[in-house]
């Protein structure tokens, strides 16, 4: 049996079954806030066109107006300074956004600080248990903060100091980018930065570096209590947008249940 009809009949079997970690898209979705100057990215919205009426008597259709980073969605290179000239969403290739998932648990962390980075000594201490970071795979973040994905305020904590969001130091960034073979990370909070990484040095360093070195990033995903710790096989299914710097996407995950 090939491998692809052994995933088929697992499928029709139910011994693989997919988990979608993918937060539901609408006018309501958390989105990110930028501080002034800066300007935000519209929210989600859908404007009807037709529903069985004089417009389109059979069908029903709309126009969706969307920032790229909205939702779950996946960071391009081309979208940070340090990845200019690389990937757009379109030109990423294929088999970069499908590959192993390494599950990486820190709530116990974020339940103390909610800005709490994720650290080198942290990653290797995982590698010391469960084995290696997987070659195309992908590391995912689970914090815990998918809880709040259907609360704008409590998605982004934020105060009059910013954002209070868990995520990884400027120095796991930069390992990360340059000392794995990875496609890039997840997280399940709204961008693949903490709240704070302005404050980094550099600012902003996931972005920075794992951008900068043709690796990518998901934000916003849900269910990772659903995964092993090693083992599911990730599928990130972007729109192939020419010139885009991200696009919301569907996140699956294919585990083996017996």
């Amino acid at each position: 049996m090939t491998a692809v009809n052994a995933l088929i009949a697992g499928l029709s079997e139910n011994s693989v079954r997919i988990v979608d970690l993918t937060t539901p898209l609408s006018a309501s979705t958390p989105t990110l806030k930028l501080p002034e100057p800066f300007v935000n990215l519209i929210d989600f919205s859908l404007d009807k066109v037709a529903e069985y009426d004089a417009p389109g008597p059979f069908w029903k259709h709309h126009n969706i107006h969307t920032g790229e980073h909205v939702g779950t969605h996946l960071d391009a290179p081309v979208h940070w300074i340090s990845g200019k000239g690389g990937h757009d969403v379109a030109s990423i290739p294929p088999e970069r956004l499908i590959g192993p998932a390494a599950v990486l648990d820190i709530r116990a962390q974020v339940e103390q600080d909610p800005d709490f980075l994720l650290e080198i000594d942290d990653i290797r201490a995982w590698e010391s248990e469960h084995g290696p970071l997987p070659k195309n795979g992908w590391l995912l973040l689970r914090t815990g903060w998918d809880r709040f994905s259907q609360d704008q305020e409590a998605f982004l904590n934020a105060d009059e100091t910013g954002s209070h969001t868990p995520g990884i130091s400027a120095e796991a960034a930069l390992w990360l980018a340059e000392e794995t073979s990875l496609s890039g990370i997840g997280v399940e909070t709204v961008g693949i930065d903490a709240g704070r990484g302005a404050e980094l040095d550099p600012p902003f360093p996931v972005h920075y570096h794992l951008l900068g070195n043709d690796k990518y990033g998901i934000t916003s995903l849900q269910n990772l209590d659903k995964l092993p710790v090693v083992g599911a096989m990730l599928v990130v299914a972007p729109l192939p947008i020419v010139e885009g710097t991200a696009s919301p996407s569907r996140v699956y995950a294919l585990i083996q249940t017996h």
